[in-house]
């Protein structure tokens, strides 16, 4: 079915059990201006990469990626617009670009920091911009923001601004990698600091001013082309899921306790990881022809090499993106990626919780 109005999705958030319930997401536009802060990993990078002098260029900076939005590659891993791109727009903003970006910025409609890569940890892919990192940056453009309107102002508009998250599954990678075998303790010992990290920018941005938090949290990374590759029969691999949603639990658990503790502080937690993995499993009914290979790359899911490192090395690449959930072998097509931000904007609390990013947008 083409229309992304009505959803099926699962109730993990809050709980271990999976409850079937329709999920239901628009996106009617506001009507007031509030700007978006936005941290996090390659799933909304926006192009912060391509600035680094490092090896994280990524394949993003070559085409076939941004054929479908852009027509040229922007640093975005996708084939179009990435899920901040188009909350930015159902809050009637405009692209936020890169920060790294040379030139001029209008930080009061917010500022992009997310960098492929990036993890909670600083020694996750280093040469990246570690969410301290980024934080720093977030430090930076509050300072311009105060030379530019006065300290009473800026307070506002932090206030007023939502600040969305997606990052986590990079320190999660790293930790697979260096401990394929580890216990379950190791894991939650491991998920512990990451959400100790995490927290600690949170209560940083909170005594900064901001009050309006939104997650985008931890993907069915065992569900990833690029990890179904290495699996017998190209199952799902078990083991970096079942990280994922010791993250997502804890991740919900923590941001509950916040709201009790930090003045207030609100939030949202989008189920990225079973609106993603709904599509993987049962892309007809949400508009798709495939969910399990990538529209661009090579292997048996065409789960690496999209791009071919700038032509020279073979790829393939599908015609039409949008009939797959995947662009490449870890991240999402254009059209994916507007289906789930519409269920962060305006999803049922089956799916974002305890309340949408519109409802928190528009809580004064």
């Amino acid at each position: 079915m083409a229309s992304s109005t009505f959803h099926l999705c699962f109730l993990t958030i809050f709980a271990s059990l999976l409850i079937p319930a329709i999920c239901h997401g628009h996106s009617q536009k506001p009507k007031k201006h509030v700007p978006l802060f936005v941290f996090g990993d390659s799933l909304f990078d926006p192009g912060n990469n391509i600035y680094l002098n490092s090896s994280h260029k990524e394949a993003s900076a070559f085409w076939p990626y941004g054929e479908t939005f852009f027509k040229h590659p922007t640093g975005r891993l996708s084939d179009g617009r990435l899920v901040p791109d188009f909350i930015a727009e159902f809050m009637k903003l405009p692209l936020l670009p890169p920060y790294l970006q040379p030139g001029a910025h209008r930080f009061t409609d917010g500022a992009n920091f997310a960098s492929g890569g990036a993890g909670v940890l600083a020694d996750t892919h280093p040469g990246t911009i570690s969410l301290l990192l980024q934080l720093s940056y977030f430090k930076n453009v509050v300072k311009q923001l105060k030379q530019k309107l006065g300290n009473a102002k800026t307070e506002k508009l932090l206030m007023g601004a939502v600040y969305l998250f997606s990052i986590g599954g990079n320190d999660y990678g790293v930790f697979q990698m260096n401990y394929p075998n580890a216990s379950l303790s190791h894991q939650r010992e491991y998920v512990g600091m990451v959400i100790q990290n995490l927290t600690s920018v949170l209560e940083e941005v909170h005594q900064i001013g901001g009050r309006k938090i939104a997650f985008q949290n931890a993907g069915p990374f065992g569900c990833l082309p690029l990890t179904r590759a290495g699996t017998r029969n190209g199952a799902c691999a078990e083991e970096p899921s079942a990280m994922a949603k010791l993250h997502n639990t804890a991740l919900a658990n923590v941001l509950k306790k916040l709201q009790t503790r930090l003045t207030g502080f609100k939030y949202s937690i989008f189920d990225y990881y079973n609106s993603l993995g709904e599509r993987i499993n049962n892309p007809l009914k949400y508009g798709f022809k495939e969910g399990k290979r990538a529209c661009c790359g090579s292997g048996a899911y065409r789960e690496s090499n999209c791009g071919g490192q700038g032509g020279t090395t073979k790829f393939e690449v599908c015609s039409i993106p949008g009939d797959y959930v995947w662009f490449d072998g870890a991240h999402t097509t254009e059209r994916a990626n507007r289906q789930l931000a519409e269920l962060l904007w305006n999803g049922t609390p089956n799916c974002t919780a305890p309340i949408n990013l519109k409802q928190l947008f528009e809580h004064m």
